[in-house]
């Protein structure tokens, strides 16, 4: 797997003009936060696939990780902006819906909606225990099965073409 890049600020604000120019969103609207999904090049630009080009319209993540980063939660409303694995911004999401539970609450619509996979709750727990377990220790955290776990939907707004 290869390490995700740093996200370049002035590629990110060059995408934003291009997002309000389209008018994608109200003039004015502050630039929102820019990540890949995932923690390597190759998962971020899989993940990135299934946002653009199919199924993808959920996404899960570590309630203590937003803790330690001081970070707010996601907000229904709110926007983020989905980076490839080489950090170029391709999607701006808008969230839609937002849950706080344990990873184990998953349920099966939420697998369906988040489109990895067979879409199935079995596969979903799978891998996300797979990445979890993986990603965790390298921020500091312990993985748990019943851990904190932000669900989240969102709805695509804006997309800029090229190589995934």
């Amino acid at each position: 797997m290869t390490p995700l890049p740093e996200l370049d600020a002035a590629v990110i604000a060059s995408f934003w003009d291009r997002v309000l120019t389209a008018g994608a969103v109200p003039p004015g609207t502050p630039v929102p936060e820019a990540e890949p999904f995932g923690d390597s090049v190759e998962l971020a630009d899989e993940l990135l696939a299934l946002i653009v080009d199919g199924p993808k319209r959920a996404t899960a993540s570590s309630y203590d990780e937003y803790e330690l980063d001081g970070e707010p939660l996601p907000a229904v409303g709110g926007l983020s902006i989905a980076t490839d694995g080489r950090g170029r911004p391709r999607a701006v999401l808008r969230t839609t819906d937002v849950r706080v539970g344990p990873l184990s609450s998953v349920d099966d619509a939420f697998a369906w909606d988040e489109g990895e996979g067979d879409r199935t709750r079995a596969s979903w727990l799978a891998d996300h225990h797979d990445f979890f377990e993986r990603w965790l220790p390298q921020v500091g955290l312990v993985f748990s099965p019943d851990m904190s776990t932000v669900f989240e939907r969102f709805d695509v707004i804006y997309v800029e073409s090229g190589e995934i």
